[in-house]
């Protein structure tokens, strides 16, 4: 490795590590005395009902949208390159509406859009939230969905597949979706954080996730609140090494029946 190389890979650790060290010194502060060095602070955390029940409801959310975002998404985009190429640009083009809307204008809209729909929807997270991340992760799960399927010879794939024998769902899990694992696995790595860590939408819809926990404790106390600030961020990079860790040895076993038939 050249020594150069060596110098930014210093310079780009030390920019990302020294803010966690911060943060874990500040947590280990006694809260009464201010002093260091004490593991109170976590133990107060772990103890709370509320956090766990706060990350409790976060996850659910993540993994609910994840799973509908690919449940949408995937297929669309596969039938989009395979059969009408040119509305692809058209769909590119609404996953940029995201990013110009902010969320605090969104969740006005969606507030007044479902008003009237049934309870279970309206007034639970796993209706009205979900729905609100799906939109807010298009853009994420779209252009790496799109940059998976324009790295594979969709066309090719679909008729070896179809000239086999295999119908169309079997060619999608079982020859498309292999095949574009880590564009998947990516999309869902972005969607997993931006649920974790969003605010407003949670917050002027009054669902009571992780994020308004946390921003509730870092008002009323200053060293629990990075003790959770440092075990969320801890948390959500477990949960993604295990979404990739999952989806890799589902790949693995994929690959192994695929070569013994």
């Amino acid at each position: 490795m050249a020594p150069s190389a060596v110098v930014w890979l210093v310079i780009g650790g030390f920019y990302f590590l020294m803010p966690l060290i911060s943060t874990l010194l500040y947590s280990l502060k006694s809260n009464q005395t201010g002093n260091c060095c004490t593991a109170g602070n976590y133990g107060w955390v772990i103890h709370q009902h509320e956090f766990w029940h706060s990350l409790q409801i976060s996850v659910l959310l993540a993994l609910e949208t994840i799973v509908i975002s690919l449940a949408i998404f995937v297929p669309t985009i596969y039938w989009v390159h395979l059969k009408v190429p040119r509305l692809r640009p058209v769909i590119a083009f609404l996953a940029l509406i995201p990013f110009v809307v902010p969320p605090i204008v969104m969740v006005v809209g969606l507030l007044q859009v479902y008003k009237g729909t049934p309870i279970w929807f309206y007034a639970q997270p796993w209706g009205f939230l979900s729905t609100a991340y799906v939109i807010l992760a298009f853009p994420y799960m779209f252009f790496s969905l799109d940059a998976g399927f324009r790295s594979i010879d969709v066309h090719t794939l679909t008729e070896a597949s179809q000239s086999l024998g295999a119908s169309w769902p079997t060619t999608l899990f079982k020859v498309i979706l292999p095949n574009i694992r880590a564009a998947a696995l990516a999309a869902s790595f972005l969607t997993l954080a931006i649920v974790m860590g969003e605010y407003t939408i949670a917050n002027l819809s009054a669902f009571h996730t992780f994020p308004i926990y946390l921003q509730y404790v870092n008002e009323t106390q200053g060293f629990p609140a990075a003790a959770i600030s440092l075990l969320s961020f801890c948390i959500t990079w477990g949960a993604m090494l295990s979404l990739l860790f999952f989806g890799r040895q589902r790949g693995a076993r994929g690959a192994v029946i695929a070569g013994a038939r």
